[in-house]
């Protein structure tokens, strides 16, 4: 699309990969599976990332943002346009050394390029006590995708410490900073995930990437020793701990790595295990999200269903750690604990243990790749589970993923 005003071309060329040396999709994503690009750029500039933007706009190209592709599911036939992956890493940091009269000191404003690794900012984090982002820990991606997504675990969203983000608007042609207010979070979503399918005659306009293109992440976090409030109850115990406590930040760490490990949840090498070659890793992560239904819709399902309060994105207030406020409308429950309850036990294949994709042996949340599944082999199990819930608890499942090429 055309830009309507303009900017500074990159100062330096993009750095565009040939045609034999280009990866495939199922290079560039976690699932393994997604057939070849069309063009693939590697920005290693801000001025590069929106110069490769800006060229697939202006020539009517279809354009695809790649972060660390672990919420992605690409066709089996793969993109034929732009694929764009932001390398940059690092981060600035300002520190205030103030500290108030509840101990609290000062707080750490960080600027970070959406290309850095997720979770080595999380560790660099706890390592510099800064508060906030602890139990998203092992989380797999780039920091620009996660207020796309507002990403959360274990009570915890990244909307939390989010002051606010710096874009390339391919609209208008130019960068924009949206502030916390302007990117609208809510659970897994935002302004920035809405804005991908933004045409309001029924077309996906920016499709498969959003309208705004992430540049850089502005976050504010406290200081401290402590993490802020536990708001999930399995990592509570496994800390000892009540919700609504705290514990040391790298504790939280620790634990969340563990929880995430034991259900194969994190990438191969993370974790304390830091083990490699095992399929149940070969996934997207959570498949589906957590439904979030009306209080009278929650009633209906039987009495064993979890049951989890809605918080706001935001804490309830900004003069000292807080969770969310609580939406007495409306009720969180668990996706895996309905899969379960539909009749897909963990390991669960269409053909059985032969099946190239499968639920995981260890959470049934995640669709994984065996080895040598395709993307059709991950869809049709996808559909299969997303079809069983409906028709047992009249509840329709979510993707997670960005399903690029492929409808569920």
């Amino acid at each position: 699309m055309p830009s309507a005003a303009t900017e500074p071309t990159a100062t330096e060329p993009t750095a565009a990969v040939g045609a034999d040396a280009a990866p495939t999709l199922a290079d560039l994503t976690t699932l393994r599976v997604g057939g070849p690009v069309g063009r693939y750029v590697e920005a290693t500039t801000e001025a590069e990332l929106i110069d490769a933007v800006r060229g697939a706009d202006d020539a009517g190209v279809p354009l695809l943002v790649v972060g660390g592709g672990s919420n992605l599911l690409v066709s089996d036939e793969g993109f034929d346009g732009v694929v764009v992956r932001d390398v940059r890493q690092g981060l600035d940091a300002d520190l205030a050394d103030s500290c108030g009269t509840d101990g609290a000191c000062g707080g750490a404003s960080l600027s970070l390029p959406a290309g850095q690794d997720w979770d080595a900012f999380v560790a660099e984090a706890v390592a510099n006590e800064w508060v906030g982002v602890e139990a998203l820990s092992g989380i797999p991606g780039t920091v620009g995708a996660a207020p796309v997504q507002n990403i959360g675990a274990y009570g915890q969203e990244v909307s939390g410490v989010v002051a606010s983000v710096r874009t390339w608007d391919r609209a208008t042609g130019q960068r924009k900073t949206l502030t916390l207010s302007e990117l609208e979070f809510g659970y897994r979503s935002s302004l920035l995930k809405r804005t991908m399918r933004a045409d309001p005659t029924g077309g996906d306009l920016w499709y498969p990437t959003p309208r705004y293109v992430v540049l850089q992440v502005d976050l504010q976090m406290r200081l401290g020793s402590l993490s802020a409030p536990i708001g999930y109850g399995e990592l509570a115990r496994r800390l000892g701990v009540e919700v609504g406590q705290r514990a040391p930040s790298a504790e939280v760490r620790e634990a969340v790595l563990e929880l995430r490990g034991g259900k194969g949840m994190l990438l191969d090498g993370v974790g304390p295990d830091a083990r490699s070659g095992d399929p149940d890793r070969w996934s997207a992560g959570s498949f589906f999200t957590n439904p979030v239904v009306p209080v009278e819709a929650a009633e209906v399902l039987p009495a064993d269903a979890p049951r989890f309060p809605v918080r706001s994105a935001t804490p309830t207030t900004t003069t000292g750690p807080a969770l969310g406020e609580v939406d007495p409308s409306l009720v969180k429950t668990s996706a895996a604990w309905l899969i379960e309850r539909a009749g897909f036990t963990r390991g669960f294949g269409l053909a059985g243990e032969q099946s190239p994709a499968r639920l995981s042996t260890r959470h049934t949340l995640a669709v994984t790749n065996r080895g040598g599944a395709t993307a059709q082999d991950v869809v049709a199990l996808a559909r299969a589970v997303r079809d069983g819930v409906r028709d047992a608890f009249g509840i329709e499942l979510e993707p997670e993923p960005v399903l690029v090429g492929l409808t569920l």
